[in-house]
């Protein structure tokens, strides 16, 4: 059965297993995923000037996880290994184009296998796997509604003339000529908070795709200050740098506004039936006039947006579901955005498609670590830069830059930082992970590796 006739017959199937789905009505889903949020910029991971009390809040109700990892290191690979359950070996989308390159028809989305199980389904805010018209637009992949940027270059740009609404174009008038009145995250926040204001007896899937704190590029290019912000609320009068006033302002801002989904929630009935997951696409990074050092976002980690080190790919990852989850947890299972889809299967009580790199990490969320399947391994590539690799072997990590470079190897449990490069006194792991690199992937029209990369497998890189 191929993913496209598994779709077909998914209303056929009953529900599997013990699912914690089967022992009570059907739990919403609410994803909020930042972009370029790094490890170290939220209270509850470390950061000591950034204020993020709800994000915090959030954490102290649920399960804060310390070794969850993005789908890559940049915008629309990472967000299609959310969608799709598959790792940037297998994936479609390996990396950031121009235009996007849209995810097709037999890719089947998390979005798709909740819908056929009987969710409404949303997505507000940034969408990199497929621009109007194509075969990778929200609405045709199982969103029922979508308001949001046309693409993720687009989506750079915070006071936008226009956003899209369904198959319509809306225009922000508050925005046109000079005008700056219409933030766009703002009308993300309102319409999440319509969305589960709406009477409606099915349970819900809300993704909500914010873009702080991205920069806009364009605009730090032009201004040398792109963390474009409505104003600097607490850190107004800091000494700091303006991009850096206006990044801690961004993060704050969605943390208000993330206090405001979780207070409608209560107010609706619907916060005890509704698992939260909160995380970010990938590692901080150095854009629109911000220095990533300069809150310390990757905190411990090394590296940032693009590396494979473990600051471009490890990110918050915080879960709430109050019937389901004790509070007050810290976890350092492993677990990657491939997950993802396989777990909201098993949430709804249907089998994901086969094939998948991912797992149903369900148990692990819930508290039930001794009952969790555990990763093999987690793998990655990413072709800006040249061809880097790298692989999650228990706590053994191995990185390597391009094909004609070595392995480097770091022992993260004794090293997460990733300092000491301990390849020479391990050559059978390195070797375990050489084979990894070479069998955990197939080759890519879009992304080739070798001689063929050299002309074909340059792309736009937009800065997603």
């Amino acid at each position: 059965m191929n993913r496209r006739q598994f779709l077909s017959s998914l209303a056929a199937l009953t529900p599997v297993g013990p699912a914690i789905a089967t022992r009570s009505r059907k739990p919403n889903i609410l994803l909020i995923l930042a972009d370029d949020l790094g490890y170290g910029d939220l209270g509850c991971y470390g950061q000591k000037r950034i204020q993020t009390p709800n994000i915090d809040r959030l954490a102290a109700e649920g399960v804060r996880f310390t070794q969850a990892y993005a789908g890559s290191t940049v915008c629309a690979p990472s967000r299609c290994c959310l969608e799709t359950g598959l790792h940037t070996g297998h994936a479609w989308v390996r990396g950031n184009r121009s235009p996007n390159l849209p995810l097709r028809p037999e890719d089947v989305g998390v979005a798709e296998i909740l819908k056929q199980a009987g969710y409404r389904t949303a997505l507000i805010g940034k969408w990199a796997l497929g621009e109007l018209g194509s075969t990778g637009y929200p609405l045709r992949k199982g969103y029922d509604y979508f308001f949001g940027y046309f693409n993720q270059t687009h989506a750079h740009n915070y006071y936008p003339e226009l956003l899209l609404e369904n198959h319509e174009a809306r225009l922000l008038r508050g925005n046109m000529g000079t005008q700056r009145k219409e933030y766009s995250h703002d009308l993300f926040t309102e319409k999440a908070l319509d969305f589960l204001r709406a009477r409606d007896d099915r349970p819900f899937f809300l993704h909500v795709a914010y873009t702080i704190p991205h920069a806009n590029n364009e605009l730090g290019r032009d201004t040398g200050n792109g963390m474009e912000v409505p104003d600097y609320g607490p850190y107004v009068q800091t000494d700091w740098p303006l991009p850096e006033k206006g990044f801690a302002a961004m993060i704050t801002r969605m943390d208000r506004d993330i206090g405001r989904i979780l207070d409608t929630l209560k107010q609706t009935g619907q916060e005890d039936n509704t698992i939260v997951i909160f995380t970010s696409d990938n590692g901080p990074h150095r854009e629109g006039g911000h220095d990533p050092d300069f809150f310390d976002s990757n905190g411990p980690l090394r590296g940032i947006k693009r590396d494979l080190y473990e600051g471009g790919i490890r990110v918050p990852m915080i879960v709430r579901w109050p019937s389901r989850i004790a509070p007050g947890q810290v976890s350092e299972f492993v677990w990657a955005f491939w997950d993802f889809l396989p777990t909201c299967a098993e949430l709804a009580g249907v089998k994901p498609p086969e094939g998948l790199d991912g797992i149903s990490v369900l148990q692990a969320l819930a508290g039930e670590p001794d009952r969790q399947r555990e990763h093999e391994y987690l793998y990655w590539e990413f072709h800006e830069r040249g061809f880097s690799q790298a692989v999650r072997l228990g706590d053994w990590k191995g990185v390597r830059l391009d094909l004609d470079k070595p392995i480097e190897l770091y022992n993260l449990r004794e090293d997460p930082g990733e300092q000491h490069d301990v390849a020479a006194r391990h050559p059978d792991i390195v070797a375990r992970i050489e084979r990894i690199m070479r069998e955990a992937r197939t080759e890519s029209p879009h992304w080739p590796v070798g001689r063929a990369r050299r002309r074909a497998g340059t792309q736009a890189d937009t800065g997603g």
